[in-house]
């Protein structure tokens, strides 16, 4: 059994019925996506925004990917350096490092910076 094919103008007549619209961005000259990570770059693509339900899709096809990583510059608050030398008695730089260490994160990781401030003097 053979199939016909569908032209494009019936394509778009169905997907309209059927609760669907797709439309092409016209002069995209790059897409970038950023990650914690890394950063990717997609240059000269085809995007299309299909929206279905009343939710939008982005579809990007075709160009040159350049993937680069992304260096995070760490930035430890004053407030969070004085905390964590408050609870070990160490010194603020002692205690920066530690953070830093920990990449930062008070929330998560003072407790972590703490513990490996108090190991490092009960090993010395």
């Amino acid at each position: 059994m053979r199939r016909r094919r569908v032209s494009p103008r019936d394509a778009k007549r169905m997907m309209h019925r059927m609760g669907l619209s797709m439309d092409a961005i016209p002069d995209v000259e790059e897409v970038i996506i950023k990650t914690g990570s890394k950063e990717i770059t997609i240059e000269e693509p085809e995007v299309a925004i299909m929206e279905v339900q009343g939710q939008k899709i982005f579809q990007v096809t075709g160009g040159k990917i350049v993937e680069k990583a992304i260096e995070r510059k760490l930035v430890v608050p004053e407030e969070d350096v004085r905390l964590v030398a408050d609870q070990t008695g160490k010194s603020l730089e002692e205690a920066k490092k530690a953070l830093e260490e920990c990449e930062g994160d008070l929330e998560s990781n003072s407790a972590t910076s703490i513990i490996k401030l108090v190991c490092r003097h009960e090993s010395s």
